[in-house]
C-alpha cells in the first residue's frame, strides 16, 4: 500500500507538534508546517518533513500548497488545520484590527488552504479534512470573544461544507478539544499587549482582579479536565484511520459537559453556568 499523505498546520509545539511526531511514527508522511522558519529547521533537525505556512499570508498558504504536491507528484489524502492563537479580551475593547487579524489566521486561512486542496481530492476520487475547532466554539466565555467568535465561524463554515460535498468521497471531520496542555496562554500574551488598552477599559477592574493574574500566572495549576496533547491526537489518528470517521470528536470531559449542557439548557440558564466560570 502506498503510503499515506497529511499535511498538518500549526506543529511548532503542542497540538500540532504531538499529531506530526505520533503520525510519522504510524507510518504516515507528514508535511509538518510552521509559520516560523526556526521552527521548520528544528523540526526538520528532528526528522520531520517541514515547510513554512502563514494562515494569514496568502502566498505563504499558495506556497505550502505548492510544495505540498510538488513532494507527493499531486496527491495528498488528509489536511489537518490546527494552528490557531488567542487574542485575550473583553469584547467592547477589541479592536477592528485585532479581528481582522485573528480572523486572518484562525478562519480565512484555514479555508483558504482547504479550498485550494479541494480540486486534488476531487480528482483523485478520496480525502479527509480535519478542521482543529474547540469547546469554545460550542460555548461561549467571558474574555475569549476574539478565539470564540473565529471558531463558531470555523464550525458554521465546517459543517455547511460538509453538506455540500455530502455525496463526494471527501469526508470533513471537526476535532473540539477541551482544556490541553498548551502553550496558547503564553503565545497569547503579546496578543493582548499589541491589541487591548485595558488600563482605559470599563471593565479595568475585571482585568486587574481576573483576566490579567491568569494571563500572566508563573504557576498554573491545570484546568479541571485538561488533558495531554496525545488526547488530540488519539481522536484525530481516528477520524484519519476508521473507515467510517465521525464528523465530530470532543476531546476532554469539558467539551462533553459543554455539549450536553447547551442541549438540555436554556439560554438564560446556560448563561448562568458559564458567568460562574
Amino acid at each position: 500500500m502506498a503510503q499515506k499523505t497529511i499535511l498538518i498546520t500549526g506543529c511548532s509545539s503542542g497540538i500540532g507538534y504531538d499529531c506530526a511526531h505520533t503520525l510519522h511514527k504510524r507510518g504516515w508522511r507528514v508535511f509538518a508546517t510552521c509559520r516560523k522558519p526556526e521552527d521548520c529547521e528544528r523540526l526538520r533537525d528532528e526528522g520531520l518533513e517541514s515547510f513554512e505556512l502563514d494562515y494569514e499570508d496568502e502566498t505563504s498558504v499558495k506556497a505550502a500548497v505548492k510544495e505540498t504536491l510538488k513532494r507527493t507528484g499531486g496527491t495528498l489524502d488528509a489536511l489537518y488545520n490546527n494552528g490557531a492563537y488567542a487574542v485575550p479580551g473583553f469584547t467592547q475593547d477589541l479592536p477592528r484590527d485585532a479581528l481582522r487579524a485573528i480572523f486572518e489566521a484562525n478562519l480565512f486561512g484555514y479555508f483558504d488552504l482547504i479550498n485550494q486542496l479541494l480540486p486534488v481530492m476531487h480528482k483523485q476520487g478520496h480525502g479527509r479534512i480535519i478542521n482543529c475547532s474547540s469547546v469554545l466554539g460550542l460555548t461561549a466565555m467571558r474574555g475569549r470573544g476574539a478565539y470564540n467568535s473565529t471558531k463558531f465561524a470555523m464550525e458554521g463554515l465546517t459543517d455547511t461544507l460538509r453538506l455540500e460535498l455530502r455525496d463526494h468521497p471527501i469526508d470533513i471531520i471537526l476535532v473540539e478539544p477541551g482544556p490541553i496542555t498548551t502553550d496558547i496562554r503564553v503565545k497569547a500574551q503579546p496578543q493582548f499587549e499589541k491589541w487591548i488598552d485595558w488600563e482605559n477599559s470599563l471593565g479595568r477592574k475585571m482585568y486587574e482582579t481576573s483576566l490579567i493574574p491568569r494571563l500572566y500566572a508563573k504557576d498554573t495549576k491545570p484546568d479541571p479536565g485538561e488533558l495531554p496533547s496525545s488526547a488530540v491526537t488519539k481522536k484525530l489518528i481516528h477520524a484519519l484511520e476508521s473507515p467510517r470517521p465521525r464528523p465530530r470528536y470532543y476531546v476532554t470531559t469539558p467539551t462533553y459537559i459543554s455539549g450536553f449542557l447547551k442541549r438540555i439548557l436554556s439560554t438564560r440558564a446556560l448563561d448562568y453556568v458559564f458567568s460562574r466560570m
